[in-house]
């Protein structure tokens, strides 16, 4: 199948098993209305990394590559990763964040790491 993204804050009328992948909850978006099928908390970036990033643009490619080797180097972000990706081989699987950004952001990262292969 395939892998969208998509901004919590915008409808859409896709299907497929809907993902939350940020740590913290969106604001003023309710349980009901996000209608998710999972929150993925496991595999965000760390704290740490989040706030250092700031979603600032100039920081992205080094953001990407520490959020990558985090991803890949935590047995229960790996866990995860490999859940979703066999997920994503039965049904769209539709990451949501918060960002306002749309190209500089965690979710990003993340769907190119479930469309590559991954680390036994």
């Amino acid at each position: 199948m395939s892998i969208k993204l998509q901004r919590i804050y915008e409808k859409s009328n896709d299907s497929g098993y809907r993902v939350l992948v940020d740590l913290v909850w969106p604001r003023g978006i309710s349980k009901k209305d996000a209608e998710l099928d999972d929150w993925a908390k496991e595999v965000t970036p760390t704290p740490e990394l989040r706030k250092w990033f700031n979603h600032d643009p100039e920081k992205f490619a080094d953001f990407k590559s520490a959020y990558k080797k985090e991803l890949l180097n935590d047995d229960e972000k790996l866990k995860k990763l490999a859940e979703l990706q066999k997920l994503q081989k039965q049904q769209t699987l539709i990451l949501l964040y918060a960002a306002k950004d749309k190209e500089h952001n965690h979710a990003l990262v993340l769907k190119e790491v479930l469309e590559s292969k991954l680390p036994k």
